[in-house]
């Protein structure tokens, strides 16, 4: 293919680019009777002339929205107090927030830090992380039923 042939092809691909498509009805892989014509893309809704406004507001029909004054409603039980955390439990989580905090209180306030602080600070993270860890045991409570919790 020559330069002054592809140049002329690019033409015609750019002059017919807004072009549609011809095809023949068996080019096309579904069935004749799926071609529906195009229809308006708007629908107009018109309002049926037998609806009068004042109808709405009738009286008898206000009264029906009390029913649900009289049903009961739904008061969930209060929730169950929070485990209390024995000694080392509270320590690993101190240690899991305190090391990181002293970190970013220290850079903030742009405080010269120690190497032993530095490793006190990090340490205490991970070992408050390893803590929680190893102390989370690998199934369900002791306490818990037969049904896991489960309420009807």
């Amino acid at each position: 293919m020559t330069p002054q042939s592809e140049d002329e092809v690019w033409r015609q691909i750019v002059a017919s680019f807004n072009d549609t498509a011809e095809r023949d009805s068996a080019d096309q892989p579904w069935p004749d009777s799926e071609n529906v014509p195009a229809e308006p893309t708007r629908r107009v809704v018109k309002p049926s002339e037998e609806f009068e406004p004042e109808d709405a507001l009738d009286e008898t029909n206000l009264d029906e929205g009390d029913d649900e004054e009289e049903e009961g409603h739904f008061e969930p039980p209060p929730p169950p107090p929070l485990p209390k955390l024995d000694l080392p439990t509270k320590l690993a989580w101190v240690a899991l927030f305190g090391g990181p905090a002293y970190l970013l209180v220290a850079a903030m306030a742009n405080w010269h830090m120690e190497g032993w602080a530095l490793f006190t600070a990090v340490a205490a993270f991970i070992g408050g992380f390893v803590a929680l860890v190893v102390r989370m045991g690998d199934g369900p409570p002791n306490d818990s039923g037969w049904d896991d919790g489960a309420r009807l």
